[in-house]
């Protein structure tokens, strides 16, 4: 019998606390020129604001689950949505890079707690439809993370109140959800046999770890894009602060067409050609952005890498996972730290190629990614089966 997805009230919030988090997740790079020119920060400095933010995510990462057994998922969860608010108004206020800087990791602390959250309420809720519950969750996350930049640069041309506004005025979200989801009930963990959960403790196979340094390179190219195209488009092609803050949205939305094309295209193709055929069409995207002086053509080539990139995450996680023998706890749990790693580390990498070398020579940096990516995957696909699921 075919079971009804039904999005209850708990659903509904999941959803709205998800895409909240992922929206200030991406306020970061259209914001750090603006932080850059007013505090006189060099592009090291600046780039520190989302490594902060990524060592508050790995710590909480790390430790999280402790403070979610102790006072439970429903305050663990508003912890979660009212901590970013009130770090969102200590980085506003800030006059210097220490007081900002302090408050991106606050930021990351206390936002992974709805990352943890979500996806395993959601979980509970649903059961055996999960699958779907988590799939809208992400959807509607990236749409409204494509809509970050586009207010950031908005407010910035139109309003006097300048970029603040638009994460000043949508820090006030939680408040507004809560009036309309505060008595909603949050779903109790499973109690499940996890106890003795199998092969957990195997050891995961070597070809998982050279997998796991394509993710970790994958996740690389995708921030290093969303946290330095804005500063590029403007020193590099000439385009206005504001312009160039709102065109990471090309490269957000390209990400969505992208993941949902993947997911078709999976189907019909092994995910070793997808991902293949991916990271081909980022490397055309990225080649013709890092060429260019034409800003139209910058433009075209920012869409075109987001469309190869969207599938480089859950694919290469597909693969990486087809080499585990069904051990997928162990391997999720690794894989986010690929994740966790390339954030902190590869943004700041590339600001401090900026600082030496200047923004458009240290872009380069992600065309090595890609390649690096592209061997791997060409010399292990053989490896693995061909028909592997995404």
């Amino acid at each position: 019998m075919t079971q009804t997805f039904h999005r209850d009230r708990f659903t509904w919030l999941a959803y709205l606390l998800f895409a909240f988090f992922a929206y200030f997740l991406n306020t970061f790079g259209p914001i750090t020129p603006f932080l850059k020119d007013e505090l006189g920060l060099s592009y090291t400095v600046s780039s520190l604001h989302f490594t902060a933010y990524a060592v508050g995510l790995l710590l909480a990462g790390l430790t999280g689950h402790i403070l979610i057994e102790r006072i439970g998922r429903r305050y663990a969860l508003w912890f979660g949505a009212f901590g970013i608010s009130v770090s969102a108004f200590i980085l506003l206020a800030g006059k210097s890079a220490v007081v900002t800087i302090g408050a991106s990791f606050c930021m990351g602390l206390v936002s992974s707690l709805i990352l943890v959250i979500v996806p395993s309420a959601l979980s509970d809720q649903h059961g055996e439809l999960r699958a779907v519950a988590l799939s809208e969750s992400n959807m509607i996350a990236s749409l409204v993370s494509t809509a970050a930049p586009l207010l950031v640069g908005w407010t910035a041309a139109h309003l006097s109140g300048g970029w603040r506004l638009a994460l000043g005025i949508t820090a006030l979200t939680p408040f507004l959800i809560l009036l309309g989801f505060g008595r909603t009930t949050i779903p109790v963990p499973s109690t499940s046999h996890q106890k003795d959960s199998p092969s957990t403790k195997q050891p995961l196979p070597f070809l998982f770890w050279v997998y796991w340094v394509a993710l970790v390179l994958g996740v690389s190219v995708e921030f290093c894009m969303i946290f330095w195209s804005a500063d590029y488009l403007e020193n590099s092609l000439g385009m206005s602060k504001v312009d160039a803050a709102q065109a990471v949205s090309l490269f957000l939305g390209a990400m969505i067409v992208g993941r949902l094309a993947g997911s078709r295209l999976v189907q019909l193709f092994s995910t070793r050609n997808v991902v293949i055929g991916s990271i081909l069409v980022a490397a055309t995207g990225f080649l013709l952005f890092w060429i260019t002086n034409t800003p139209l053509l910058g433009l075209v080539g920012l869409f075109v890498t987001g469309l190869g990139v969207a599938s480089f995450y859950p694919l290469l996680l597909s693969l990486a996972i087809g080499t585990t023998h069904h051990n997928t706890v162990l391997a999720s749990a690794r894989a986010t730290l690929a994740s966790g790693t390339a954030i902190l580390a590869l943004p700041l990498v590339l600001g401090r190629l900026a600082d030496m070398f200047g923004i458009r020579l240290a872009y380069g940096v992600v065309g090595i990614l890609l390649i690096g990516i592209f061997l791997i995957v060409l010399f292990t696909g053989r490896k693995v089966s061909a028909s592997q699921p995404a």
